[in-house]
């Protein structure tokens, strides 16, 4: 396995260049998240169609995951990888748990947009029929609540943790910009954000692990050092959370940061 890079500076684009180059006779699929864990990143139409083709170039298939493709409230519309399964074949993911906020509840879903059924001829999609054969069932009560829960849920619903998603993600990127040692970068969809520390400005804190541990230590506030995502001095922060439990959890951090501020 071998990891591809993000682009920052261009929306958490995949580094199309970088992956050809990581790229093989050996390689067999890419994995895309979109919209992002962690980056809070939505790739436009056009940004995905590169990522066909350099599968297809490849003779890869793309594993899209999706699970928050309905949670997306900026600029960028969502748009399933699934529209270029002509170029490559694609292997959706989708999950209950997030668009239906219903964490732990381990039930998903794949599927197959392979319309020139490469998956079917290489034997990939009778693969994954027999993995489902012999994988754990989900509780019995989860299988029964399935039904009613995609049939039954009010629109309004939707929308509402649509706004509030998208009221939280404004106020979590205002309040961190107000951080000197921040760069907070504007999050599209999911319930995340990145944001770049500025390790010169702080005192007696050398990296994003002391800096996380440090935090929940003394003000009880757990963001993600970016060290455990392969970003060193990056944090990942979640936003999906009261607004009120938000805005006093920003306050610490920003405490916290003047308080261990280089003295000028």
């Amino acid at each position: 396995m071998r990891h591809y890079d993000l682009l920052p500076e261009q929306d958490w684009e995949v580094d199309i260049d970088g992956l050809e180059a990581l790229a093989d006779d050996r390689t067999v699929a890419m994995v895309v998240i979109n919209p992002g864990n962690p980056c809070g990143n939505v790739y436009k139409r056009e940004h995905l169609k590169k990522i066909a083709e350099a599968a297809s170039k490849f003779g890869m298939l793309v594993i899209s995951d999706e699970a928050y493709g309905h949670l997306v409230f900026g600029s960028n519309p969502f748009v399933p990888m699934g529209v270029y399964g002509e170029i490559a074949p694609i292997l959706t993911i989708g999950s209950i748990s997030k668009r239906w906020l219903v964490p732990g509840w381990r039930f998903g879903w794949i599927v197959m947009c392979d319309p020139n059924d490469i998956l079917q001829k290489h034997g990939v999609a009778e693969s994954i029929k027999n993995y489902h054969n012999i994988s754990v069932r989900p509780p019995t009560l989860t299988l029964g609540a399935i039904t009613r829960i995609l049939a039954e849920t009010p629109e309004d619903f939707y929308s509402n943790t649509i706004n509030l998603l998208r009221k939280a993600s404004g106020i979590c990127y205002a309040g961190l910009r107000e951080i000197p040692c921040f760069t907070p970068y504007k999050s599209q969809g999911s319930m995340f954000l990145m944001a770049k520390l500025n390790m010169s400005l702080l005192e007696g804190i050398d990296n994003d692990m002391e800096f996380c541990t440090r935090l929940a230590r003394e003000e009880s506030v757990v963001v993600l050092p970016g060290e455990a995502l392969g970003l060193k001095n990056w944090v990942r922060v979640t936003f999906a959370v009261e607004i009120s439990a938000l805005e006093d959890g920003l306050s610490r951090i920003k405490a916290f940061c003047f308080r261990n501020a280089k003295q000028q």
